[in-house]
């Protein structure tokens, strides 16, 4: 024979702290995943700011032989070089500023379709794919961090 045994009573306090304990772990489980996806997106921002600021701007801003070539067969000189470095370095240090975040994503985002766009008309497009790749990474970054610019609304409009 088998045995069976009846459920346990419980009392509606024992139900309550069942059921908040349920909802606390829950929540601790989706705190958990929250916590893990800031800190992703922390280190993926960190990165893309790392890889705007030296390999992309640094070249750029110092007149390294190789971009002063490239800016050239476009025919913009160097005033486009330090321009385009520019406009990177500034990319990558709003993007570790917190409150220029979204910003810094969006404006590193539509220089890659420039980046693009220069690559297949003006250039051989032997790397059109990375500008393409990037963007990617920094519309994620630009849709997460899209509570920053309402921050910074506020801010533009409490100094204007």
């Amino acid at each position: 024979m088998s045995e069976t045994t009846a459920p346990a009573a419980t009392t509606p306090s024992a139900a309550a702290r069942s059921a908040r304990s349920a909802r606390t772990s829950v929540a601790g489980a989706a705190t958990v995943r929250g916590r893990r996806a800031r800190v992703a997106l922390r280190a993926l921002q960190v990165l893309l700011a790392l890889f705007y600021a030296i390999p992309s701007a640094l070249p750029k801003l110092i007149a390294h032989s190789s971009a002063a070539k490239t800016f050239d067969e476009m025919g913009w000189g160097s005033t486009g070089m330090y321009a385009i470095g520019l406009l990177e370095l500034a990319g990558a240090i709003g993007l570790l500023v917190p409150v220029l975040q979204s910003a810094a994503a969006t404006g590193l985002a539509a220089l890659m379709v420039g980046a693009f766009v220069v690559q297949i008309t003006v250039l051989d497009g032997q790397y059109a794919a990375t500008p393409l790749i990037l963007v990617v990474p920094l519309a994620y970054m630009a849709w997460a961090r899209r509570s920053h610019n309402a921050d910074l609304l506020r801010l533009l409009r409490r100094r204007g």
